[in-house]
């Protein structure tokens, strides 16, 4: 293949399911290739499983990869030369080629009934034996073909493997070579007339003059097939790079049928899309340098396919929430603030209408706790602390008390001081409480801040006390004071 032709490389998912991380770093992979080689990205839905493709899961696909912002250059959306681009429009196209190589000799029609060939399949199971095709339908003279044809039997269309070897030449695992004897003749048209993938996927990206064919590694053992068809077809074959899987912590393969590892589950929960395609970049890829926090751009500066491992990517939901707070901590307030709205509203904590003043109080509130979390959602966690009466956790107040009887007095003084005082409170006021707190218990830092921490905010950690005491509301901090005074018995 001309290395001077133009680079197309594609994402084809099948509308069956929702994209999840591994679909969706295939596609990320192939943009960014594209992007370098100022190529064309295109995306293409293999949809001739009718059965299971649904429309609603193409719409998902689509706006997961928008979301994402992987734009397409040509698509089922947006039109192109190489069109149309759904496998189910294209129909009639499958069945001129298939025929066309049963005229050629190169592939023959089958009428083995379905479940002899499954019976086959599971005997050869059985036995720890890769299933392949015996040949019985190759043999069939051409008038024994029009008898059974005659009788209503529906054939299969079958391709004639040659013997011999097939060499692969992939881009991340280098030369793999398969023995076309244990490849045995395969199924292009099914009897109901629908292409099998294997023949679809070679015509689809023959046709669409696909350059680079960047996709899971378990679709390794199919590109000895698929070379084997774009001989016959008489199409200049792509080159391959077949990635590595990205696996669960369990080490299983990801599966569209679980949600929790869907592009949609993590926008849901507030994660930045710059932030999921960072990390998506990260499971398999080596950057070059130390840095492993990128922009799009960025990536597509730095990506190549020779830093590709094969080995198999873990999902690490440490490593995620790590690059997510890193983007988190990048993004310009008041985008960050209109981003956390929706989750604030959702949980009652803010009404669809927010005030001027109100706004620039949530903004300080969101810088405040931008440190502490991976994903929008978890600004409703931290939100109790500025907005309701936060319990303090009974138990642990009474251990803060217990090794130290100047931390009562200490409550006493805080609740007085707060009942004094005149809202709204001057800028300096906790400040100026701290330090005459310290002087009238004579507790130090380790001890006071602690527990103040604890009272003022019902919680043991988070953001800096200092932070959030200028943010707290003052009716709030009085009543806290007030509880943790009677929990005292004082």
């Amino acid at each position: 293949m001309s290395e001077e032709r133009k680079t197309r490389v594609r994402f084809a998912p099948s509308p069956t399911g929702y994209l999840h991380l591994g679909n969706a770093r295939t596609a990320l992979f192939n943009w960014l290739f594209a992007r370098k080689r100022d190529g064309d990205f295109i995306l293409r839905i293999e949809d001739t499983d009718q059965r299971r493709s649904t429309k609603a899961y193409e719409e998902s696909l689509l706006r997961d990869l928008r979301w994402l912002k992987l734009d397409w250059d040509e698509g089922p959306d947006t039109g192109g030369a190489y069109g149309p681009y759904r496998q189910s429009s294209r129909m009639k196209l499958y069945r001129n080629y298939a025929h066309q190589l049963v005229k050629d000799g190169a592939a023959y029609p089958c009428f083995c009934p379905p479940e002899e060939t499954d019976a086959r399949r599971e005997e050869m199971s059985s036995r720890g034996e890769p299933y392949r095709y015996d040949g019985c339908c190759r043999k069939l003279s051409p008038s024994r073909r029009r008898a059974l044809a005659d009788r209503g039997l529906k054939p299969a269309l079958r391709f004639k493997v040659r013997p011999g070897e097939v060499s692969v030449r992939d881009l991340v695992r280098g030369e793999v070579k398969f023995d076309s004897s244990l490849l045995g003749d395969f199924v292009i048209m099914r009897p109901d007339d629908r292409p099998a993938f294997n023949f679809a996927v070679v015509l689809d990206d023959g046709l669409m003059e696909i350059t680079h064919v960047i996709r899971g590694e378990d679709h390794l053992p199919n590109t000895p097939r698929q070379l084997l068809l774009y001989e016959a077809l008489g199409l200049p074959p792509p080159r391959f790079a077949h990635l590595s899987l990205v696996m669960s912590p369990e080490r299983k393969p990801l599966s569209k049928r679980r949600g929790d590892y869907s592009i949609h589950s993590f926008q849901t929960r507030g994660y930045l899309p710059e932030a999921v395609a960072n990390y998506l970049a990260l499971l398999g890829w080596s950057p070059p340098g130390r840095e492993e926090i990128f922009s799009l751009k960025q990536m597509v500066g730095k990506f190549s396919l020779e830093a590709l491992s094969p080995s198999s990517a873990i999902f690490d939901q440490t490593k995620l929430d790590w690059v997510a707070n890193s983007h988190i901590r990048l993004q310009d307030p008041q985008r960050l603030t209109d981003l956390a709205l929706p989750f604030l509203k959702k949980t009652g904590f803010t009404k669809d209408v927010v005030a001027d003043k109100k706004y620039r109080w949530l903004q300080q509130v969101v810088e405040t706790i931008r440190d502490e979390i991976s994903c929008l959602s978890q600004v409703a966690d931290y939100a109790p602390i500025f907005f309701q009466e936060e319990s303090i956790p009974e138990e642990e107040l009474a251990a803060e008390l217990a090794d130290d009887p100047r931390k009562i007095k200490m409550i006493v003084r805080l609740e007085e001081s707060l009942a004094a005082a005149v809202p709204p409170v001057p800028a300096n006021f906790w400040d100026k409480l701290f330090s005459r707190l310290q002087d009238d218990t004579g507790l130090d830092g380790k001890k006071l801040f602690p527990l103040l921490r604890l009272i003022l905010t019902g919680r043991r950690r988070g953001p800096e006390l200092k932070k959030i005491l200028p943010l707290l509301p003052y009716e709030l901090a009085l009543k806290r004071a007030r509880r943790a005074r009677e929990m005292t018995g004082r």
